[in-house]
């Protein structure tokens, strides 16, 4: 069943006591809150995730809930923890809906490493994915958006899980971040998206998270071959640039990006290597969205 088939009474009593088990990717959440704001922001982007009952196999217990830090400014907090954990300092309880998308992040790139995990988007088109790393302000994110409303599939908006055997990508598509003046740019420019609430005064400013499409959370058990490896950089005013990238300098960048890379050892290498064996590689300059939509429709067309 999907989520939003579930009537908001059990999502909030499931939320409330054993668990509301969503099927993200490849893992299972079991998620605690009695945060009215986080089961709002939940019932709205993963509306259209399957819900499991209880007997299912849970990955990830994890949870978010409110306090008092009496060590800190912040009279009320939230808490984030993973099976009893709290891998994060308290944040200010408006910033709960923010922090459980921030916590799952962490859960996957901090203890799974049956994948290369690589900070990056990563997106597909006609069967083949172009992965996106860039650092935080390069725009990634607006760029992932607009492209995932443009005919490419979203695979994942901030970890790229990379099977060490087949080198194929798997989808975790979850809700897309964005901050500042990308809401209202990604807002204007499409119309009708469903956004979850806005989280303000931040550490990285005004935050929002975009609600996955529907056919990229249908299809999140279907892996792809990266065909691209693309380094996208915004910069105001800036002529369009697209130009190849050396092998031996994106292995270099991909590998820093990556969460594991050290600790999968020669797996990680070997599968960045087979990766970057198939792949084309780029860097991408642009000011216009509509000039990068234009090279990523022109990639896949050569491809």
């Amino acid at each position: 069943m999907r989520l939003q088939h579930l009537p908001f009474q059990e999502v909030n009593s499931r939320l409330r006591n054993s668990g509301l088990n969503l099927q993200l990717g490849q893992f299972c959440f079991a998620i605690t809150t009695k945060l009215a704001s986080v089961a709002q922001s939940l019932s709205i982007l993963y509306a259209d995730f399957e819900v499991f009952d209880s007997s299912v196999f849970v990955d990830f217990p994890v949870s978010v809930a409110s306090g008092h830090n009496w060590f800190s400014s912040i009279s009320k907090s939230a808490e984030f923890r993973f099976d009893g954990y709290a891998p994060f300092n308290p944040l200010p309880l408006q910033h709960a809906p923010a922090l459980i998308e921030w916590g799952m992040n962490w859960c996957v790139s901090s203890q799974i490493n049956t994948f290369l995990i690589i900070h990056a988007a990563v997106i597909e088109k006609n069967g083949w994915a172009a992965v996106l790393p860039a650092p935080p302000g390069s725009g990634k994110s607006t760029l992932t958006a607009t492209l995932i409303q443009e005919g490419w599939r979203l695979l994942s908006d901030e970890l790229t899980l990379v099977d060490p055997v087949t080198f194929r990508v798997h989808p975790f598509p979850r809700p897309v971040s964005l901050k500042n003046q990308s809401i209202d740019i990604v807002a204007k420019r499409y119309p009708g998206l469903v956004f979850g609430p806005l989280s303000t005064d931040t550490s990285k400013g005004t935050v929002c998270h975009l609600k996955p499409p529907e056919t990229s959370v249908s299809r999140q058990s279907e892996s792809c071959p990266i065909a691209w490896i693309i380094f996208p950089k915004y910069e105001a005013g800036s002529a369009t640039e697209f130009a190849p990238k050396a092998k031996s300098l994106t292995f270099i960048d991909v590998a820093d990006n990556a969460f594991n890379f050290s600790r999968l050892g020669y797996a990680g290498f070997y599968a960045l290597r087979n990766v970057l064996d198939r792949a084309s590689c780029y860097q991408l300059r642009y000011s216009c969205l509509d000039d990068a939509v234009q090279i990523f429709d022109q990639l896949k067309s050569a491809e």
